[in-house]
């Protein structure tokens, strides 16, 4: 294809500087090719005689930058974004590919709670059709954690061998089929229903530990707790969106209705997930050499990974025990809120499904928004000098310390709305929480990162299933949430005495 003009390219692509001085010698060195950058090899010698015809004509900055990267192959102009085709070039990708993987995690992450709030919601028309008791309303909404406690450690170590793209990917696909599975099993029978949502919780036990190990090696270091924090702000989203989207479709169309549409987009996020991301960034095709030096530059070099993690050199250091203590209470508050919110203001404040889905909704959006700042405030104490430590204990104190005291004001509420205004403060605070224990995994083991994560999540779990089913006892037997309300608020004092105590942000294994 013939070629009348060149526009000249980006400054900084050194790939091009040479076919940018002489139109005829570049049109006689790429028309052979058909201009497939990608595809076709442009012979390294077509580039030297280029640029050694055109060399007096270089200033000497010019020159010391083009025998710089004068071997990049045309694969490389490619991968930082310039493109040859029809006489056009064009400009770096709009964003970052780091951005790309981050918005794609925070996607992943509302539906993953999207699709556990939408059985939060669903449970209440099936309770009334059913006639279950308080107690067994508890045991169907802990059904997810049966699975998800089993596949926290198992999916931990599978992300630490093979990375964890192909390991999110499955897990998306898996749970988004048990989530549209889950309407048919409710018709069912009990049972069914029970086996599905365990093998739901299965599935997404392989989502927070790929989360944090996939953002680890595509975000250096004063970079990362912001990318958690997009993440987990998507993640609260999810709470957002189930609780606003479910109660309009099942009362639309039925209770298959927002199994279907959640269902329908994990599956169309797994076909892209799978498409465009890579485990590490030195593997993606599309990434830039600066943004790869940028990545590379902000992480210490670890050692090779051992295959096999220390499991009894883990559990002797008491950091360890800080990150196992610190997942135990935050799961055990988290999933109190999340599995009871609609019922709290429906039974408390006698207000209808759709009212109290809205009440519930103000919380996590909240929640979404702080999650971000949570983040950039940890991130920018880093780069002005605090230290590791002081930053985690700081977050992780707050992650604490506010939802504590707003659920032991919450037991005064006497309205809905300002009940929800002491459940915004407790979730908004307890998003600091991200900053804390969630990234400490990485700060003090970064190579048995997702192995430690699954061992923590699992005995959290099993804290989110004592909560999740006691709270449905304690209201049955004393007629109340406050009873369990103040116990939680306790448990989250005792757990940060203990974290400013033993928690460190200095590599331990």
């Amino acid at each position: 294809m013939a070629v009348t003009s060149l526009v000249i390219p980006l400054q900084h692509s050194s790939c091009l500087l040479s076919f940018r001085r002489s139109p005829i010698l570049t049109k006689k060195a790429l028309v052979p090719v058909g201009f497939k950058a990608r595809k076709d090899h442009v012979q390294r010698n077509n580039i030297r005689s280029v640029w050694q015809g055109n060399g007096k004509r270089r200033g000497a900055a010019v020159v010391a930058a083009a025998k710089k990267k004068r071997n990049q192959s045309p694969e490389r102009c490619a991968a930082e974004g310039v493109m040859i085709g029809g006489g056009e070039t064009e400009a770096i990708p709009m964003m970052p590919e780091r951005i790309k993987v981050v918005i794609l995690m925070a996607c992943m992450m509302c539906l993953c709670n999207a699709d556990r709030v939408v059985m939060s919601v669903a449970v209440v028309p099936l309770a009334e059709k059913l006639a279950w008791s308080s107690s067994f309303l508890g045991v169907v909404q802990s059904s997810f954690l049966w699975g998800y406690i089993f596949s926290s450690v198992i999916g931990g170590a599978l992300v630490d061998r093979y990375g964890g793209k192909r390991v999110l990917a499955w897990g998306v696909a898996l749970w988004s089929l048990a989530t549209i599975l889950t309407p048919w099993a409710a018709t069912h029978s009990t049972l069914a229903l029970l086996c599905v949502r365990t093998f739901f919780g299965l599935a997404q036990g392989v989502a927070l530990p790929s989360m944090t190990t996939i953002l680890s090696r595509w975000f250096p270091t004063d970079e990362r707790a912001s990318a958690v924090g997009i993440s987990m702000a998507g993640f609260h989203m999810g709470n957002v969106a189930g609780l606003l989207l479910a109660p309009l479709l099942l009362t639309s169309i039925g209770i298959s209705g927002p199994f279907i549409l959640f269902a329908s987009l994990g599956l169309l996020w797994t076909s892209s997930w799978s498409t465009g991301v890579t485990n590490n960034p030195q593997d993606s095709p599309f990434i830039t050499g600066s943004e790869l030096s940028l990545i590379q530059a902000g992480k210490p070099v670890d050692p090779p990974t051992n295959p096999d993690p220390p499991v009894r050199l883990l559990f002797s250091k008491m950091p360890t025990w800080a990150i196992i203590i610190a997942n135990v209470t935050n799961n055990w508050g988290y999933f109190v809120l999340l599995s009871w919110m609609p019922v709290y203001f429906q039974t408390v404040f006698n207000v209808n499904l759709k009212q109290a889905a809205w009440f519930s909704a103000v919380p996590w959006a909240a929640m979404a928004v702080t999650s971000y700042y949570a983040g950039a405030a940890s991130d920018f104490m880093i780069r002005t000098g605090h230290s590791v430590t002081f930053v985690r204990k700081v977050m992780q104190s707050i992650g604490f310390m506010g939802p504590g005291l707003s659920l032991l004001c919450l037991n005064y509420a006497k309205t809905p709305t300002c009940a929800a205004v002491f459940m915004t403060i407790a979730l908004s605070l307890s998003s600091f929480s991200q900053a804390g224990f969630l990234l400490n995994m990485q700060d003090i083991a970064p190579q048995y990162a997702g192995f430690l994560h699954g061992i923590s999540n699992c005995v959290g779990t099993f804290a989110a299933i004592v909560s999740t089913i006691g709270t449905g006892y304690f209201v049955q037997w004393l007629g109340s949430f406050q009873a369990f309300l103040t116990l939680t608020a306790v448990l989250y004092f005792a757990t940060t005495v203990f974290w400013i105590v033993f928690a460190t942000g200095e590599r331990v294994f």
